[in-house]
């Protein structure tokens, strides 16, 4: 189902918009605002999904045991030990 609606556009969105029509990307000014318009609404779902995902992950480790820093950077050291040690990495 279409809905007709009536929108303001600047001059640079205009020629921009009529370019992409005259260039035969689009059929029609309206075209590349439906286009526009389904971007903007896939990024927003993505980024709703990424603000959850790591609002989830926040709720995760807040649940998590608190490591300290030095024992945190002596976990570190050990696992570039370790990678240092194996046979795919150069030294």
């Amino acid at each position: 189902m279409s809905v007709k609606s009536s929108i303001s556009l600047s001059d640079q969105q205009d020629a921009f918009a009529r370019g992409l029509v005259e260039q035969g990307r689009f059929s029609s000014v309206s075209a590349v605002i439906q286009n526009g318009l389904d971007l903007l609404r896939q990024k927003t779902e993505a980024d709703e999904a990424e603000t959850a995902a790591l609002q989830l992950l926040l709720v995760e480790r807040q649940g998590g045991a608190f490591v300290s820093g030095p024992e945190m950077q002596s976990r570190v050291s050990a696992m570039i030990g370790r990678k240092r040690r194996g046979p795919r990495v150069e030294r």
